[in-house]
């Protein structure tokens, strides 16, 4: 915790995104809890959560290719301010669906804020070595996932409280106005000397036409010839096998299983968040010690703890052995999930990481829809509890592929890209 309190007061642009991070992604776990509780109100069908899911997913698939090619021409920081201000519009539109008996406008805006989200979240991957020194990479990474993650516990909470005691209206415009923070927030950065939001490409220059296709052809065959990078990003398709379902199983589990309504979906999503700020922190002091080796043990091991956790939190006949399972299995995503942002802000170059991040994130929620799609169709006959160990089951297949590919040695560590091996916070190597 020291070493992110120090990050906080000594850089004034992460400071600046942090802030805007906080008030956004509280905002967004306003709207997400108000979403799920409305829609349940409505339907009562673990279903039509699904159609909402997948919504947000065809919204992310379609925007990602886009998103990574803008963020690779364009001043990243204007493409996160113009991103917030659309979604701050849309999330007020969100206002008109509450007193409807139709989903139809729920599925649509929440299509339309993912299609905007990339071109924030990436972004925002992809200026982090602009705007923490080298020194500060990892502890900003840490901090940076860790608030995500405390924002889905906080704001998981409170939306639930809200959405019950106060309207879904309440949590809705809370959500629009966050976005504004957040873009105030990011107006203030400034570009560090001999540094910028833009990317520099030795492949375009600006009086060249623009070939989008071309050049997001060009970010995949970087990732293709790049085994570490494509494996992370293979790990993240393996989690979301059984991640897409654990969207639909978190409001099922609240308002069906364990009979608890609204705030019932909030404390189940709320106790992954606490286990995902767990993790993060537990990442941020092992990354600092781990060398190259015994970063690709661990992420065997959290790949089992996660998905043999999630088993039991399935079949957990008890609530609050459930809320327990359910933050162990999300702190063991979070270890793995630091540890490999890291890596790849140690080495993905400067002018390939709005693709590689939003091509990740597609590949992701791509997975996370067929995902949900099937259980969300299963929901309608087959018990919750079976959706969700199969879903754990198919996460942990995620460490025998990585484990297969560590055992091979088709893991080599990539060139470092403008970091030096001095520079990097590791002091010796941790057992795993």
């Amino acid at each position: 915790m020291a070493g992110f309190l120090k990050l906080l007061r000594n850089n004034r642009n992460y400071r600046c995104t942090w802030m805007g991070q906080v008030v956004s992604e509280v905002g967004d776990n306003f709207n997400n809890i108000a979403v799920f509780a409305l829609v349940m109100d409505q339907t009562h069908s673990g279903l039509a959560i699904s159609g909402v899911m997948l919504a947000r997913a065809v919204g992310m698939i379609t925007a990602g290719p886009v998103a990574g090619v803008v963020l690779d021409r364009v001043d990243r920081r204007k493409a996160m301010i113009v991103s917030d201000l659309v979604r701050a519009a849309i999330a007020m539109c969100f206002l008109f669906c509450t007193g409807q008996r139709s989903t139809g406008l729920l599925i649509f805006l929440s299509a339309l804020l993912m299609f905007a989200s990339p071109f924030f979240t990436s972004g925002r991957a992809s200026i982090l070595p602009v705007i923490a020194s080298k020194a500060e990479l990892h502890t900003a990474n840490s901090l940076t996932q860790t608030t995500q993650w405390t924002s889905v516990a906080i704001g998981a909470f409170l939306g639930g409280a809200t959405a019950k005691g106060l309207g879904y209206n309440v949590a809705f415009g809370f959500n629009a106005l966050s976005f504004l923070v957040s873009a105030a927030c990011i107006s203030l950065l400034r570009v560090p000397f001999g540094a910028s939001f833009k990317a520099e490409r030795r492949d375009i220059s600006e009086d060249r036409v623009a070939r989008p296709w071309q050049e997001y052809r060009e970010g995949l065959a970087y990732m293709g010839r790049t085994p570490l990078i494509l494996a992370i990003a293979l790990v993240g398709v393996g989690w979301a096998t059984g991640g897409g379902a654990a969207q639909i199983l978190f409001s099922l589990f609240g308002e069906v299983v364990f009979q608890r309504g609204a705030a019932g979906i909030g404390e189940v999503w709320g106790a992954a968040g606490i286990g995902l700020i767990v993790g993060g922190i537990v990442a941020n002091v092992w990354g600092k010690k781990l060398r190259f080796e015994a970063y690709k043990r661990l992420i065997v091991v959290c790949y089992i703890i996660h998905g043999g956790a999630y088993v039991l939190f399935s079949i957990s006949r008890s609530y609050g052995l459930a809320l327990f399972f359910i933050g162990l299995s999300r702190a063991a995503v979070a270890v793995s999930s630091v540890m490999n942002f890291t890596q790849m802000l140690r080495h993905v170059p400067d002018e390939f990481r709005g693709r590689v991040f939003s091509t990740m994130e597609s590949m992701v929620w791509a997975t996370m829809m067929i995902s949900m799609l099937v259980a969300g169709l299963a929901s309608v006959t087959v018990d919750p509890r079976i959706i969700g160990v199969v879903a754990g089951v198919l996460s942990t297949t995620t460490a025998l592929g990585w484990g297969w590919a560590q055992a091979r040695g088709l893991l080599p560590e990539p060139p470092l890209s403008g970091v030096n091996p001095e520079e990097i916070e590791v002091h010796g190597e941790a057992s795993v």
